[in-house]
């Protein structure tokens, strides 16, 4: 079983667009492409977790989501990177509380990890989960992953400053992987 990393996609690889429901406003974030692609050559599964409550609230349906990940998927390749998987969750939240699992699929919910574990192979305790939002981080805590990374990009700055002093917070994606490749002893 190999090592992952686990993605949210809004504020982590792509530019944070409330309810993004239109493949053209895709944008990835600077060096997210890099950050990737060294990953994934470093032995990584770069798989996308992300809470798609669109869906769950009648703003998008599933072809336009594929649509949305393919145009991800498209800008990705131009900057020769690409990510192994992508698993949603389109239930909407129901109260307030980002530390609250309502859902077991919707972050922080295990649920996204968990099957991407299973599907592809995947070691779970030497896998990291990087994202701007507490219910990321969280995710990743409650699937059992070897760290989760809080990067200020998207919502994060605005994260930070509810964490507790446990939590690794780094600037983007590009100082998450540096991060990991530290504690991880890759070269």
């Amino acid at each position: 079983m190999r090592p992952a990393v686990f993605l949210d996609r809004d504020g982590t690889i792509i530019e944070q667009v409330h309810h993004l429901i239109d493949p053209a406003k895709v944008r990835l974030l600077p060096d997210a492409s890099a950050a990737i692609a060294r990953l994934r050559a470093l032995g990584y599964a770069c798989v996308v977790v992300t809470n798609q409550s669109v869906i769950g609230r009648g703003l998008l349906d599933e072809p336009g989501l594929t649509a949305i990940h393919a145009e991800l998927d498209r800008q990705l390749a131009a900057e020769g990177a690409a990510v192994d998987g992508y698993y949603f969750c389109p239930e909407q939240p129901r109260q307030a509380d980002p530390a609250v699992i309502e859902h077991p699929d919707r972050k922080p919910g295990p649920g996204m990890l968990q099957r991407a574990s299973r599907e592809l192979g995947l070691s779970l305790a030497s896998s990291w989960m990087i994202g701007d939002a507490l219910s990321d981080v969280l995710a990743g805590r409650n699937a059992g992953c070897k760290g989760s990374i809080l990067v200020r990009t998207g919502y994060g700055r605005r994260t930070e400053a509810g964490l507790d002093a446990a939590h690794c917070v780094v600037d983007d994606l590009a100082a998450a992987v540096q991060y990991i490749i530290r504690a991880d002893d890759k070269t």
